[in-house]
């Protein structure tokens, strides 16, 4: 009997609709044009702004009839901003509208904009004119020399007098197609700096929906934003998959953990998105024994490793499901995902079964060929949702997708005989010592369960003997101390001699993409420049 090979494809239902962004918020509109679809989450309860669905939509069309006059259709306009109910109309909007969408950190300085601004080629940007001391509308005034496609600033604060700027010329309705493209996020940045993945409407209404539904998720749900926009996750996962969902959405400018455990009991929410180290803030912070947070029905969790020890926590303190999704941008961003009745130890060390109507294989890097099950190699995805490629990136984009569809992930998966699949590492995380592979999700799950252990790096740093060595950058617990030596035996007596780690950081706080990601890359930095002492 020949091995079974690592490749499983996802169920048929639901099924893939076609439909754009704009058809699926007038279809809530049409269907419950009185509910709340949008709550301004501020920490000042009289600023808590609202608007139903018939609201949201009709702001969101009249903005979109503003753009029709400015700019061209697949012209590009680009939002510099934090999370904001304007934020979400202009979503919309462009979509609407024909125009592409290109969403960028309000975190970025100088140079990262204007990377962002000239390699998207983006006509306009909508902006705030200051951002946790980023002074944003500077920023773009400074460099509007070096962009020369960038035509028209326009200040979101100022959204009322946008949308009136309506000439009342009637220009025809834009031809949108599902197939379309709607948006050019620009990836986490873990590794490196960005590319702009350009993803259409189809890959994004059907992924945050079906995201939903394998979630158990309900229609009329209140659902919890803090995601950041910019990022697939705020922008798809939250927005869209809320809006296909016809739910209530309680909108945060950021994460703040208080705040958002203060929402969760004032609005009863139902659901949320999150990454570990949000779940983590929420479980440490002061207010956290106070608050009830029994209206929680679910929540989905990925984007980083999550620790089998957090699922069992949130799972029995919150009395929520968890379920972990595991994609990238590239995708739309989820590729694979667990479900709610999958078994605690599913849910606890795999990343669930591919998604609705995609597929999955796990390649040899080298060769490309399907491994058989069990078998550690590249995690591949097919399907609707792949982008169509990197904006103006062809050899970038060859890379990624292969002839026959596949996008190639870059991260280190083996696949069970049920479709299951787990993950190692990123190809580019792994480090090889001495010719040893050690993989640094293993010690990460083992370090995160020590009780003075609050969150945990593993990099590989470069050795001119051994090649590369093992790192363990380290935050502690609230109230706990790290000894050295304590983590050091504590690690021996669970794994081989060559995987311990040589090297010990302390940090009181890591580099975080916007997204809530540790940038491995930026702990390499840090340690070339000498600006770590060792514990």
């Amino acid at each position: 009997m020949s091995e079974m090979l690592a490749h499983a494809v996802g169920p048929r239902l639901p099924a893939i609709r076609d439909i754009t962004l704009g058809d699926l918020l007038r279809e809530a509109a049409e269907t419950v044009p009185d509910r709340i679809a949008l709550i301004c989450g501020t920490k000042n309860p009289v600023l808590r702004r609202s608007w139903t669905y018939r609201e949201l939509y009709l702001q969101s069309y009249l903005a979109s009839r503003v753009l029709v006059q400015k700019f061209e259709s697949g012209q590009r306009v680009a939002v510099f901003a934090p999370n904001s109910p304007e934020w979400v109309m202009l979503e919309f909007a462009c979509a609407m509208a024909g125009v592409i969408l290109v969403t960028i950190n309000p975190a970025y300085r100088a140079q990262e904009v204007t990377y962002v601004l000239t390699q998207s080629r983006s006509s306009g940007v909508f902006l705030v004119p200051e951002y946790r001391g980023n002074r944003l509308l500077d920023t773009i005034q400074n460099v509007r020399d070096n962009c020369p496609d960038l035509r028209e600033i326009i200040r979101l604060d100022q959204w009322s007098e946008f949308v009136a700027m309506n000439n009342g010329t009637h220009l025809p309705e834009r031809d949108v197609s599902p197939e379309d493209p709607v948006m050019i996020q620009y990836t986490s940045g873990t590794t490196g700096f960005p590319k702009g993945a350009l993803l259409h409407h189809k890959g994004l209404v059907n992924n945050a929906a079906h995201t939903l539904d394998r979630m158990q998720a309900k229609d009329g749900l209140v659902w919890l934003s803090f995601m950041p926009l910019f990022h697939t996750g705020g922008c798809v996962v939250c927005v869209l998959g809320a809006v296909a969902f016809r739910a209530t959405q309680v909108l945060m400018e950021r994460f703040e953990a208080g705040l958002a455990l203060e929402l969760i009991e004032q609005y009863g929410v139902n659901a949320l998105n999150a990454v570990p180290t949000m779940l983590n803030a929420m479980l440490e912070h002061p207010d956290y024994a106070n608050r009830d947070l029994s209206s929680l029905d679910v929540l989905t969790s990925g984007g980083a490793t999550v620790p089998m020890e957090l699922v069992k926590v949130i799972e029995k303190e919150w009395g929520a499901n968890v379920t972990i999704i595991f994609g990238q941008t590239e995708c739309s961003p989820v590729a694979s995902m667990t479900r709610p009745d999958d078994s605690r130890e599913d849910k606890t060390t795999t990343l669930g079964r591919p998604m609705p109507n995609t597929e999955a294989k796990i390649i040899d890097p080298k060769t490309g060929e399907t491994v058989a099950c069990g078998v550690l190699g590249e995690f591949c995805t097919r399907g609707y949702h792949v982008m169509h490629r990197y904006f103006e990136m062809v050899g970038e984009t060859a890379t990624a997708i292969d002839n026959e569809g596949w996008l190639h992930t870059g991260d280190l998966c083996s696949m069970d005989e049920r479709g299951f699949s787990k993950i190692e590492g990123r190809l580019k995380d792994m480090i090889i010592r001495g010719g040893e592979n050690i993989f640094p999700r293993e010690l990460e799950e083992l370090l995160f369960r020590h009780p003075t252990v609050g969150d945990v790096a593993i990099v590989g740093l470069p050795d001119d003997y051994l090649g590369e060595k093992v790192a363990a950058f380290l935050r502690p617990a609230p109230g706990q101390t790290m000894d050295r030596e304590t983590l050091f035996a504590y690690l021996r007596e669970h794994l081989s001699a060559h995987k311990t780690p040589s090297h010990w950081y302390e940090l009181n706080q890591f580099p975080l993409t916007g997204s809530g990601k540790i940038q491995k890359f930026e702990l390499r930095r840090m340690w070339e420049t000498g600006g770590l002492n060792e514990m």
